[in-house]
């Protein structure tokens, strides 16, 4: 009786301390990045492109800079608040470093060392160029530092459990930056990597699956909406094959589709974002949304 209870307690405690290697929080090297000089001006355009007002911004108020935070994002795992992302020192990340800063977009861990929910796209924001990330951190220190803070998340049991996101990580999180296709255009590449990338297109426009993992065979073909409101549309060829990129380009500027329809919902504040891109950001976004693989997504139920 006392080998098989100490067998259990062996195998119990193997088992804690793979499950603490397994899930550790992962991080970027301080030494990882160069010297750098800030171009607030492309941090600008990162801002816009990232959507960061879309969830940030304190809600019920037009100024797009007070990112204070707050607003509820309902899922089937419970709600999330988004936080308080302005330069406060106390109540927004004011006192973070540019590497705080880094780990937390592309590796989806905070500064103190603790695991990010994906509600926070962060699989997507991996693929962006580090100097992107560290110009979006010096343009975010410029705008104004607001105070208070967003009510913790209220989540299902077990996802309260943070350190479990590291199993997460390890099915979802691939640590792979955008990698160029060399057989295609710059325009091309310029499109993928603002789609793939800081405009974190396929978390929307993605079916995911019971774990909140996107379901990559029917990769932008649409499904419900992450809120658990409305449905996202395809954006691949099987739902836009007779748009053109004008099209795509119109809607992304004007929020109006070919047939004068406006978008509504939370796409509308995309658009609002992506109106401030340029044209040539817009038509390179059009080009890969426009090359993107017929693909059929999930099929409504009656209360979508």
């Amino acid at each position: 009786m006392f080998h098989k209870i100490a067998a259990v307690i062996i195998v119990a405690a193997v088992g804690s301390i793979g499950f603490w290697i397994l899930t550790r929080p992962l991080s970027v090297s301080a030494t990882a990045f160069a010297a750098h000089t800030p171009d607030l001006s492309n941090g600008k355009a990162m801002f816009f492109a990232g959507g960061c007002a879309s969830c940030h911004v304190t809600p019920n108020q037009e100024d797009k800079t007070r990112l204070g935070g707050g607003l509820a994002l309902k899922t089937p795992f419970g709600t999330f608040y988004a936080p308080n992302i302005s330069p406060d020192q106390n109540d927004g990340i004011g006192a973070w470093s540019e590497l705080q800063f880094v780990n937390a977009l592309t590796k989806g861990t905070s500064p103190d060392g603790k695991h990010y929910y994906p509600a926070f796209p962060f699989p997507s924001y991996q693929r962006m160029n580090p100097n992107d990330v560290r110009d979006l951190y010096a343009y975010i220190k410029t705008l104004p530092a607001i105070q208070g803070r967003a009510p913790e998340h209220d989540l299902f049991f077990p996802f309260t459990v943070r350190r479990g996101i590291g199993l997460w990580k390890l099915l979802f999180l691939d640590q792979k930056p955008f990698k160029p296709d060399p057989s295609q255009s710059a325009e091309f590449n310029r499109g993928a990597y603002l789609i793939e990338g800081p405009g974190h297109c396929a978390e929307c426009h993605s079916p995911r699956n019971f774990l909140g993992g996107i379901i990559e065979a029917q990769r932008f073909a649409g499904g419900p909406d992450p809120t658990g409101e409305g449905w996202v549309p395809n954006i691949t060829q099987h739902a836009l094959k007779d748009w053109s990129l004008k099209d795509i380009e119109y809607l992304l500027k004007t929020g109006t589709d070919p047939e004068g329809d406006s978008v509504g919902a939370s796409m509308a504040a995309v658009v609002r974002n992506m109106g401030q891109l340029t044209d040539a950001d817009r038509a390179a976004m059009a080009a890969y949304i426009k090359s993107l693989s017929p693909v059929a997504g999930p099929k409504k139920s009656e209360k979508h």
